[in-house]
């Protein structure tokens, strides 16, 4: 069979279950066409010089699609940051950008899939203005591209969180406790509003919808009045409560490091109501990207991949594979970077955890 030219597949941000399964079905449909493949390490840092890069063929992808992680390793920080930590967008410079395509025509690369979240495909935007042909993959457990219905990764996040919540209920109701789960979401917080209504939390904080303390002290007060001693709370971890904000991150990055929201809240209730409620904090954590994706981000993500080889196929470019309807489709990357997509009020699971008596900021109890 004769080539079709060389394509690079490079992953980039956090990880999180599913990258494989992306690499994989590319690589394993890109070659029945007549592709070859060069994987890009540690993300857009393996395309800059000293390059970092690996052959992919069918050896290299046999047996990675249930896996969790990604065989070529990913960074969220270097020389190709297209946002900043707060999402606003950020220019890469020219010479990067030049760098990058150099690198990519020393190697024979034709073509770039990136799988990546909103600031990675940021970059492939500024990357396909430069004159790079570019697909993108929306990859983040955060589900906030708002180009796209879902995004792989979320799935097995959410369902990580839920078990975590279901052993939480237990220990909860046994020694009569608040305890406060926190979960990943920064901007958006699809998972902490997915799980907690799949996990039947009594109280849900997003970073969407502002609540007082008073609020939260007066909806604990009123629960336990009624019998109610005990109550799980999912927190999100870009919920806002006072001046508790992320830190900067350091050095090359402009990542915001986000955590202990939830100790903030706990402290907080505690001198509001001092030794009204025995409480815990659990954070859940990275686990809910690591470990290995479920059926549906398997899925997913093997569609993604799948549609990405058939989109550069068809010639597209700075275009991001996108699920419309169970059905793949591709979006501009402009379109698909633009804005984030939020909980709003009219999302089904915030209307239905509302309606069940689910705290969720005071104007919403």
């Amino acid at each position: 069979m004769a080539s079709l030219g060389r394509l690079g597949i490079l992953t980039a941000g956090g990880d999180c279950a599913g990258l494989n399964a992306v690499i994989s079905a590319a690589v394993k449909y890109g070659t029945r066409l007549g592709y070859s493949f060069v994987g890009f390490k540690r993300g857009w840092e393996g395309v800059l010089s000293p390059m970092d890069y690996m052959t992919l063929d069918a050896r290299a992808v046999s047996g990675i699609a249930h896996t969790g992680g990604t065989i070529l390793h990913t960074t969220n920080r270097g020389r190709f940051a297209a946002k900043k930590g707060t999402g606003e967008g950020k220019g890469i410079p020219r010479e990067i950008l030049e760098e990058a395509k150099r690198n990519l025509s020393s190697l024979g690369v034709d073509g770039l899939i990136v799988i990546g979240g909103d600031g990675s495909l940021s970059g492939a935007r500024q990357l396909g203005e430069a004159g790079v042909r570019v697909i993108g993959v929306p990859k983040t457990i955060d589900n906030d591209l708002a180009a796209t219905e879902q995004t792989f990764g979320f799935s097995t996040a959410v369902n990580v969180a839920v078990e975590a919540l279901d052993r939480v209920h237990t220990t909860a109701t046994s020694h009569d406790r608040v305890i406060f789960v926190e979960v990943m979401g920064r901007n958006a917080g699809w998972i902490a509003l997915k799980s907690g209504l799949a996990g039947t939390a009594d109280a849900i904080l997003l970073p969407e919808f502002p609540f007082t303390l008073r609020g939260l002290v007066d909806y604990l007060r009123a629960r336990k009045a009624t019998g109610g001693n005990s109550a799980v709370v999912v927190v999100a971890e870009g919920a806002k409560l006072g001046e508790h904000v992320a830190a900067e991150g350091s050095g090359a990055s402009e990542e915001l490091h986000y955590g202990g929201i939830a100790h903030a809240i706990m402290a907080a209730v505690e001198r509001a109501a001092p030794g009204e409620f025995e409480m815990r904090v659990n954070i859940v954590g990275h686990i809910q990207r690591g470990g290995s994706p479920n059926a549906r981000d398997r899925n997913l993500g093997q569609s993604y991949g799948v549609a990405a080889i058939d989109a550069y196929h068809r010639g597209e470019s700075s275009v991001m594979v996108s699920l419309n309807n169970n059905t793949i489709v591709t979006v501009p990357l402009l379109d698909a970077t633009s804005r984030l997509k939020m909980v709003e009020e009219s999302s089904l699971e915030l209307a239905t955890a509302a309606k069940l008596g689910v705290f969720i900021s005071d104007r919403m109890s």
